[in-house]
């Protein structure tokens, strides 16, 4: 069975902070809070850690449409292509916050999910925890969230109703208080895009 995890998002415990990185170092999958829903998450040069939350998730790896957590705007060049002034402006506004960005995938990422992905959804999450978790590991970590895509059942928002449901399949699970029921705002800016592809807890007036 898992581990349950508190950290307080106010001030993440070094000690906590460094012991889930020890677990996704060791290529375990964890369960943590975002800014919206709680999320699967695995560090992304892991490959069987990367399987793993796709299993859990009844799916290919290279089916899988998996997010990933930056620290910050930093990482960007790794992942993605270059991105225009007006994108980057866009980003910059919107970030850290309840948004997913689909930006045009560097050729770094279809090595990581064994595909031919060309493009990828980036999150800089408006919570101290995942993203200093991204910090101390020195990666990213990938973002897919546990919430039921038909229904926002209450194992979605509560850590301990969580851990009950996924303990056998997850290495850990951080209990950051109750998470949101309410998704990410998806927004594709691919090839000069500005793309409404899911409207979450974002607002999506932010484009404009």
């Amino acid at each position: 069975m898992a581990e349950l995890l508190r950290i307080y998002p106010e001030n993440p415990n070094p000690k906590a902070i460094k012991k889930v990185v020890d677990v996704l170092r060791n290529g375990g999958v964890i369960i943590y809070p975002t800014d919206t829903v709680y999320s699967f998450g695995c560090d992304i040069t892991r490959n069987k850690a990367l399987e793993q939350v796709a299993r859990i998730k009844e799916i290919k790896l290279e089916k899988a449409n998996f997010s990933i957590i930056f620290y910050d705007l930093s990482h960007l060049a790794d992942y993605t292509r270059q991105v225009d002034t007006p994108t980057y402006k866009i980003l910059k506004k919107a970030l850290p916050g309840p948004y997913t960005f689909i930006l045009e995938a560097s050729n770094t990422v279809p090595r990581i999910f064994k595909n031919k992905k060309k493009t990828i959804g980036i999150r800089i999450p408006d919570n101290t925890i995942p993203r200093t978790i991204v910090q101390e590991l020195g990666n990213p970590i990938i973002a897919t969230s546990v919430h039921d895509e038909d229904s926002i059942l209450e194992y979605t928002t509560d850590p301990e109703l969580i851990l009950e449901k996924y303990g056998n399949v997850v290495d850990l699970v951080i209990d950051g208080g109750y998470g949101d029921n309410s998704a990410s705002t998806v927004i594709d800016l691919t090839n000069g895009n500005r793309e409404i592809i899911r409207v979450g807890k974002g607002n999506p007036a932010i484009i404009e």
